[in-house]
C-alpha cells in the first residue's frame, strides 16, 4: 500500500501538472471503487479549476475553485497517470476507472486494479467534519510532530510500539514499511509496549529518538520519491528509490547492517502484518 512518502510524491507530481487546469469533463467507468462515488460526484467537479493540491496523511486533497475539495485515497494499488494532449497512449479500460479531461486536452487517469482506493468530494470548510480526516493525529514531519505529541499518544498504552505507531490517531500517515525502519534506527523493539517508551510523565529519551528518526525516515523517503516494492510509480512512471536504503524491511535472514552486530534480521507477524527487526540492536 502506498504510504505517506509515496502519496506525497504523487501529490507533487499532480501539483506540477494540474495547477491552474480546468476540469472539463469527468468520466466514471464504474459506480464505485472501495465505496460508491457520492451522488453527482462527476458533475460537481466539472467546470472547476484546480487551485492547489494538498495532502493529509495518506489522502490527496485536490482543492478546486468554489470551495470544493476532491479527496482521493490510493488504497493498495491506486495510481494516477497524466497524459498530455499529444499522448497516443490508450486508456486501460480494465483498470482505469476515473478519467478527468482537462482544458489543455490532457487527461488525468486514476487506475486501481484491486479497487481498494476511494474518492469523495466535500466543501473545503467542512474538512474538519470529514469522517476520514477528523480523527487523524499529527503529521510525522518536523513541522508538526513533536516529542510531546508522541509521548501523549503513547502514554498509558500497553499495545506494542509497532501497533501504536501504525494507529493513525497517534501519528498520521505512517505505514508498515516506515515504522519498521523508524524502530530499527531508534533501537526499540517492535514488541516493546508503548507505555514503556513514553514513561509516566515528560518526554523520555526513547520518545525523543523515535520522534527524530520519524522525521528523518519520512524526509529521506520523500526526497527519494518513496519506495517501490511491487508496482508503485509516480505520475511520470518513475520508481521510488528509498527501498534501496532499507535496513530491515524485507531483509529477513540477512545480516544486520549495524557496525559490529552479528545478528540476522528477523520477521514476526503483528496485527496481521510482517514486522522486520534486529533482535540484538532493538530492545
Amino acid at each position: 500500500m502506498p504510504e505517506l512518502p509515496e502519496v506525497e510524491t504523487v501529490r507533487r507530481g499532480l501539483e506540477n501538472h494540474l495547477l491552474g487546469r480546468t476540469i472539463e469533463r469527468v468520466e466514471l467507468r464504474r459506480s464505485d471503487l472501495r465505496f460508491p462515488f457520492p451522488p453527482g460526484f462527476a458533475r460537481s467537479l466539472e467546470g472547476r479549476t484546480v487551485e492547489s493540491i494538498d495532502r493529509r496523511a495518506k489522502y490527496l486533497l485536490i482543492r478546486l475553485d468554489g470551495g470544493l475539495t476532491w479527496m482521493c485515497h490510493l488504497g493498495m494499488t491506486g495510481r494516477w497517470t497524466l497524459l498530455g494532449a499529444n499522448s497516443t497512449e490508450a486508456d486501460d479500460e480494465t483498470h482505469d476507472w476515473v478519467v478527468a479531461h482537462l482544458d489543455d486536452g490532457g487527461r488525468a487517469v486514476f487506475s486501481d486494479h484491486r479497487r481498494f482506493g476511494f474518492m469523495d468530494a466535500f466543501k473545503t470548510t467542512e474538512q474538519g467534519q470529514n469522517k476520514f480526516l477528523s480523527k487523524l493525529g499529527p503529521e510525522p514531519t518536523p513541522d508538526y510532530l513533536t516529542p510531546m505529541d508522541l509521548a501523549e499518544g503513547l502514554r498509558g498504552r500497553r499495545t506494542p510500539m509497532k501497533t501504536a505507531l501504525l494507529d493513525q490517531a497517534t501519528v498520521a500517515g505512517l505505514g508498515n514499511i516506515y515504522v519498521c525502519e523508524i524502530l530499527f534506527r531508534s533501537g526499540i523493539s517492535p514488541r516493546r509496549s508503548a507505555s514503556s517508551v513514553a514513561g509516566k510523565s515528560g518526554v523520555t529519551r526513547r520518545v525523543e529518538r523515535v520522534t527524530a528518526n520519524t522525521h528523518d525516515v519520512i524526509t529521506e523517503a520523500i526526497d527519494a520519491g518513496g519506495s517501490t516494492i511491487s508496482d508503485f510509480v509516480n505520475v511520470e512512471g518513475d520508481l521510488g528509490y528509498f527501498s534501496h536504503s532499507f535496513q530491515v524491511y524485507g531483509r529477513e535472514g540477512e545480516s544486520c547492517l549495524s557496525e559490529g552486530c552479528d545478528a540476522t534480521i528477523k520477521r514476526i507477524i503483528q496485527s496481521g502484518r510482517s514486522t522486520f527487526y534486529c533482535p540484538k540492536c532493538q530492545h
